[in-house]
């Protein structure tokens, strides 16, 4: 996808197969404001378009991001997995358990698992339930066809990190289920964090917006 109509049309069409907005925003690598807004832009909605401005293309302030040049070829993905994989050796060498947060990061921590010789989870967030109002009533869930939790130390692998709150509460859901978080790891990283909730974040890119609202 190269413009914003590209990404509003896959909105539509996301919308039309019946994806949730939570799950249109993993999909297209955008924050959930984002997705709302690509998905009323879309017309695949019926809910009022708010209006910004004078121009009611401008949209939020977000980056897209798009690697499916990585991810629709098996060996470009492992060896990205490597380079994710060589990050988080740097945390410790006592961890049997990656954990990929789904849908994208379950590939990666795959083949992550595979190179640090781990056993392997996933996380299903609770964004991908979610349409709109508060996304604290919606939950998420570790698939049981995968590796346990309880009483390991575990690393947690991801796509992206547009806002954060995805990995926040895969950390807290770790943590509940008495595992021990003990690195991140993401192919791109939007806020540029280093530590999420104590647990530090790896990222092979990392981006900064750079405007005048920065300098505010």
């Amino acid at each position: 996808m190269k413009n914003v109509d590209d990404l509003i049309s896959s909105a539509a069409e996301l919308a039309e197969r019946g994806l949730s907005k939570g799950e249109i925003a993993d999909e297209l690598n955008v924050s959930r404001e984002t997705a709302s807004w690509l998905v009323e832009r879309s017309g695949a909605t019926s809910e009022p378009i708010s209006r910004t401005g004078d121009d009611d293309r401008d949209g939020p302030h977000d980056i897209h991001v798009d690697w499916s040049a990585i991810g629709r070829d098996s060996a470009r993905l492992t060896h990205v997995a490597r380079a994710m994989a060589d990050l988080l050796s740097k945390e410790g060498q006592e961890v049997d358990l990656t954990i990929g947060i789904e849908k994208a990061g379950v590939p990666l921590a795959t083949a992550v698992a595979s190179e640090l010789d781990t056993d392997l989870g996933a996380y299903a967030p609770r964004k991908h339930q979610w349409e709109e109002g508060d996304i604290e009533d919606y939950g998420g869930s570790f698939s049981r066809n995968f590796a346990q939790i309880r009483g390991r130390d575990c690393y947690i692998v991801d796509d992206t990190i547009t806002s954060g709150t995805t990995m926040s509460e895969t950390i807290e859901a770790v943590r509940e289920e008495g595992g021990n978080p003990v690195g991140c790891v993401v192919v791109v990283d939007k806020q540029g964090v280093e530590a999420v909730d104590d647990v530090p974040v790896h990222a092979l890119i990392n981006v900064v917006r750079v405007g005048s609202e920065d300098r505010q």
